[in-house]
């Protein structure tokens, strides 16, 4: 039975042993939502502080895992007076809940370079599961030597799974701001 359990302990080791650990790189990664606005039409917006950290074994992608956090104050729609907003207690209530986080449960192999990425989404408080589809952009070494990877990663949400519930009607019955959020993260990591 010993013999069985280090076997097992060793077959776990040797699964991650060749994934590389990575930092999120934050100047070239982004955060990006749209939101249906009047539903006419979308509006975007960013969060620009995302940081966070992520192992990635091309080879064997069940392996991998992701964490990352997203400072809620960071939000930037291209207007100080909706995004103070979004910051207050009608959606975000950063004075509450100041970070986004997201941490992966399983991954799970589509392709060679597309796989889903299930895990936890908190916002506002709330936890619930969500599925990133995610594409392996590849990795390089940059100019100054150092090891990247690149993914890209979408997913909607509905905002009211998550506390978010302000809105107003419409005298067409439509809302003011949508229900569905789309994201869609770009995501650059340097090697540990």
């Amino acid at each position: 039975m010993k013999k069985i359990v280090i076997g097992l302990m060793m077959s776990l080791v040797a699964g991650n042993c060749w994934a590389t650990d990575y930092v999120i790189d934050s100047t070239h990664s982004s955060v990006v939502f749209k939101v249906k606005h009047l539903a006419i039409s979308s509006v975007p917006g960013r969060f620009g502080d995302v940081a966070g950290k992520f192992s990635f074994d091309p080879a064997k992608v069940e392996a991998s895992m992701a964490e990352a956090t997203i400072k809620a104050t960071s939000i930037n729609t291209m207007d100080p007076k909706r995004d103070d907003h979004l910051k207050g207690a009608d959606f975000l209530d950063v004075a509450k809940f100041p970070a986004i986080q997201f941490k992966t449960t399983k991954i799970e192999k589509v392709s060679d370079t597309a796989f889903n990425a299930h895990g936890v989404l908190s916002i506002h408080g709330v936890s619930k599961p969500v599925v990133l589809a995610v594409t392996y952009g590849g990795a390089a070494k940059d100019p100054w030597g150092k090891e990247r990877a690149a993914f890209e990663a979408k997913t909607t949400i509905n905002r009211k799974d998550f506390g978010l519930t302000w809105s107003k009607t419409l005298e067409t019955g439509g809302l003011v701001v949508g229900d569905d959020v789309q994201i869609t993260l770009e995501i650059e990591g340097v090697k540990a």
